[in-house]
């Protein structure tokens, strides 16, 4: 009896063990660029250390940089959705016509320069009127990659005119209609392909924000770099999210979504946030030591490329509208917004 009335009385403690290990969970996160770049090393890497010790161990990470879970950029918000990828860093730029509302948010001369003030901006946004656009997923965070730079090999951008027949790569689709209603030839490739497409005569430059350029060696075959005035909204962004699969993020303890909770949201957005920024600012200083030049436009030249690209917004508009949104509302309440956060 002495052994009965001691095994049921270690019952309730062996199954509390059981229960505590059964709640350990481990996200798989999922992401498009290397393990080297700083999004992994600095964001992802540290944030994943935060869960963990949060949780007591509960709740941990497991990375898979540069698509190692298989697909497209393109379809890692489905990878999320289907459950292969837990959690994924997405762009609405990379699935034309998914993300409608966050459309408004790539429009030129809509966000500010930076990444803290296009990050905030960005997520004011995407709160008030594009979440819809995310009723799938668990958004995590909503970020800026931070106003694209206008980088040449040979040729000096002063005034809007010198932007025409000028070949330059484009992140996405929205810096290739700024570009081409400027009158330049936007060419579509990835990062890594850009020094070899300068050097080989391919394209004469690049859009891409600071941060890409010596990440890519692009100060080795570039002379200039052209930015807006500064306190004014940049050329283009690229809006960034990390999100995650509903059903996953609905099957934690309530304990782990709190965890998971108070490092998200506007904590997660700072950090990334910071990193961006940090990056392009040691990447503007790498640039002028290598000898090149950073060039701004004047403002009277400013105002006359924001005339010119503003056939983008007002397309757009159109195509907002036929899918049934209030396209100008949309992307005045973008710009007014924007405007908000330009001295972050």
């Amino acid at each position: 009896m002495k052994l009965i009335t001691t095994l049921i009385a270690a019952l309730p403690l062996a199954l509390g063990a059981t229960a505590l290990q059964a709640q350990t969970v481990t996200l798989k996160v999922s992401h498009y660029l290397g393990s080297n770049h700083n999004f992994h090393s600095k964001v992802l890497e540290p944030w994943c250390a935060e869960l963990d010790k949060d949780s007591g161990g509960k709740l941990k990470c497991q990375i898979y940089p540069a698509l190692q879970l298989g697909g497209t950029v393109a379809q890692l918000p489905d990878q999320v959705k289907n459950g292969v990828a837990d959690i994924a860093w997405v762009s609405p730029s990379f699935s034309t016509g998914r993300f409608p509302r966050s459309e408004a948010l790539e429009l030129p001369f809509t966000m500010p320069r930076s990444s803290l003030g296009g990050s905030l901006a960005m997520w004011d946004y995407t709160q008030k009127y594009a979440m819809d656009d995310f009723k799938d997923f668990k958004v995590l965070s909503i970020w800026s990659g931070s106003s694209v730079v206008i980088s040449t090999a040979s040729k000096p951008v002063i005034v809007p005119e010198d932007l025409k027949g000028l070949k330059l790569r484009s992140p996405s689709r929205y810096p290739s209609m700024f570009l081409q209603a400027l009158g330049g030839v936007p060419v579509n490739m990835p990062p890594a392909q850009i020094t070899e497409g300068i050097s080989k005569g391919i394209i004469d430059g690049a859009m891409a924000p600071w941060e890409v350029l010596p990440a890519v060696k692009v100060d080795e075959v570039t002379k200039y770099h052209i930015e807006g005035p500064a306190k004014q909204p940049g050329f283009t962004q690229t809006p960034f999210a990390l999100l995650m699969n509903k059903k996953k993020y609905d099957s934690l303890s309530p304990e782990l979504k709190a965890v998971l909770d108070k490092r998200s949201g506007m904590p997660l957005l700072e950090r990334t946030a910071k990193v961006w920024d940090d990056g392009n600012e040691a990447a503007r200083k790498a640039m002028l030591a290598h000898g090149n030049k950073v060039l701004v436009i004047k403002e009277a030249d400013y105002k006359a490329m924001q005339k010119t690209a503003a056939s983008v917004e007002a397309d757009w508009i159109k195509q907002a509208n036929a899918k049934g949104l209030d396209g100008a509302k949309l992307a005045a309440e973008a710009h007014a917004i924007g405007n908000k956060y330009l001295n972050k």
